[in-house]
């Protein structure tokens, strides 16, 4: 048993459309980048990792947040995609593209931003568990870690999204500060190291540590 689904399955999707998910268009995608966003602590990042990135809808609106992005992907189509809609949106000097997946190794960073988004259920349950073991403590210090993930079951993934949170949970030295869960998604922060709330942080008078 492979430990993830193969590329070829992503390189079969692509092959049949440009933007295989919708990310573009639907207005499912559009809230839950929008809920991604506001979910995170921090106003800005240094260097955000996003493996999967599909065709950068999403690292496109990292971009204003984030003064760089490092996103990879397995399929090279999805990689060409995101390549046009960076420079199409003024944002491709800040990102770098490569192809690559969850569960290889991650590159030199440091990152203060792990963005997971829908690409830990493509792994099977030991097999995210131990990439995010092996990896996570090589973030930077207060790094914040964003997962969102659909809930349904898809017949093809290794897992669900609600079983891919648990693992992600699961991970030593991460701390949740805060989820958005619906009937079709569920979006956690995580951190290595503050894990106070917005509030505290910024000293908020009456917020509590």
């Amino acid at each position: 048993m492979t430990s993830r689904l193969p590329d070829a399955y992503f390189d079969r999707m692509y092959a049949d459309a440009d933007d295989p998910w919708q990310l573009s268009a639907r207005w499912y995608e559009q809230r839950k980048y929008a809920i991604t966003l506001a979910l995170l602590p921090r106003e800005r990042y240094r260097h955000a990792f996003e493996p999967g990135c599909s065709i950068g809808a999403l690292t496109t609106l990292l971009s204003t947040r984030c003064e760089r992005i490092t996103a990879v992907d397995v399929a090279e189509a999805a990689l060409r995609g995101a390549d046009t809609g960076l420079r199409e949106r003024g944002s491709r000097d800040r990102v770098t593209l490569s192809r690559g997946s969850l569960d290889e190794q991650w590159p030199a960073g440091p990152f203060d931003l792990l963005v997971l988004s829908e690409v830990a259920y493509y792994l099977h349950a030991d097999a995210l568990a131990a990439t995010l073991r092996r990896e996570c403590p090589r973030l930077a210090p207060d790094a914040s870690v964003i997962a969102a993930h659909w809930r349904h079951p898809v017949a093809d993934y290794p897992l669900t999204g609600d079983a891919a949170h648990a693992v992600i949970a699961a991970t030593p030295g991460l701390a949740s500060l805060g989820c958005y869960r619906d009937r079709d998604v569920i979006i956690e922060v995580f951190d290595n190291g503050d894990s106070r709330s917005v509030a505290a942080r910024e000293e908020v008078p009456g917020a509590q540590a």
